[in-house]
């Protein structure tokens, strides 16, 4: 009778483990993914064979072999995420690459009024994941904030998987540290407030919804932006209700770990953050765990200064090569 148990345990395992479903999100600053091709209005010159940077076709087809194999080795994304992206060509072309082929992926994406023609993109493979609806949240900064000062947009997706579950993407890409965090500071607070609104009408229909905010902040998980404006909790400290946001990356923070590395020390810029309902461990069918930082020795390089170092496209005016100067992050859903 035993042997027959055991069996039957066995197949049921089996079926248990085949009906659940697991895939990434992964979410990747990128270092300036430029074409070849002269927008006339924003400021991408450097980025033409003729610039200061001599950006060729050569150069342009390592990057986006160099960005491919960091995605095929992160594995089975089904959502991706992307910062310095200057247009839907650039996505298109790195979905192109042997890292997407086995999937069908669409793609998000809308020309922000970023001088420099930076954007931000979502890809998902649109075989599990239907979107239903596309917005974006524009910043407009106060005089007082900065006078004429323009920032990417912030995506919001939102769209259902095939077994149901509705979800809201954001994707962001705050304004940088630039002439120092805290004479910087501002901006990024004023756009956390305008994200925050938008996730509170959201949970003012539903506080179960599931929210997954993601991007270079370029601020770190205790900044104010994060921790008080847009009020995301530390994951690994609390428990979970719905209705609120938790920031799966706090702990890297903690530990000194990060996703950027600025004069020998590392920033944890890039973050994904969570509405509780994805996070409530055995309450639901839909689940997010496992954060991390995609960290491989063949995409940093060994300053003699600071150490290891994410190996970067460019230095300055100087070509080195390198994949991007941000590392990416990834989260992984369970679906039953």
């Amino acid at each position: 009778m035993n042997k027959y148990i055991y069996a039957f345990c066995f197949l049921m395992s089996a079926f248990i483990a085949h009906s659940q479903q697991e895939f990434k999100l992964a979410f990747y600053n990128v270092e300036n993914l430029f074409d070849l091709t002269d927008n006339p209005k924003t400021l991408d010159d450097e980025f033409l064979p003729e610039g200061a940077k001599k950006w060729t076709d050569q150069r342009y087809q390592t990057k986006l072999t160099h960005l491919s194999r960091v995605l095929d080795s992160i594995g089975n994304i089904q959502f991706l995420g992307l910062a310095e992206v200057e247009n839907k060509k650039v996505v298109e072309d790195l979905l192109n690459t042997p890292a997407f082929a086995k999937n069908t992926f669409d793609i998000v994406h809308f020309d922000s009024p970023d001088r420099r023609g930076i954007d931000v993109a979502f890809a998902y493979n649109k075989k599990i994941f239907t979107v239903e609806k596309v917005d974006t949240i524009g910043i407009t900064f106060p005089p007082e904030i900065e006078k004429d000062y323009t920032t990417r947009l912030i995506l919001h997706i939102e769209g259902t998987l095939n077994d149901g579950s509705r979800l809201h993407f954001f994707v962001n890409h705050w304004p940088s540290r630039r002439g120092g965090e805290e004479k910087s500071q501002p901006k990024r607070l004023w756009v956390a407030a305008h994200l925050k609104r938008e996730v509170a009408r959201i949970f003012a229909n539903n506080t179960q919804a599931n929210i997954i905010i993601m991007g270079d902040f370029n601020d770190e998980p205790n900044n104010l932006s994060i921790s008080s404006v847009l009020g995301a909790l530390p994951a690994h400290q609390v428990q979970a209700i719905p209705g609120l946001l938790y920031n799966l990356f706090d702990q890297y923070d903690a530990n000194n770990e990060g996703s950027y590395r600025y004069k020998g020390s590392w920033n944890m810029l890039d973050q994904i953050i969570v509405s509780g309902a994805l996070i409530m461990d055995g309450k639901t069918t839909l689940s997010i765990e496992h954060p991390a930082i995609f960290h491989q020795g063949w995409m940093m390089y060994k300053n003699s200064k600071h150490g290891e170092t994410p190996s970067r496209t460019y230095g300055g005016k100087r070509y080195f090569g390198g994949y991007s100067d941000h590392l990416p992050v990834s989260v992984t859903f369970h679906l039953n």
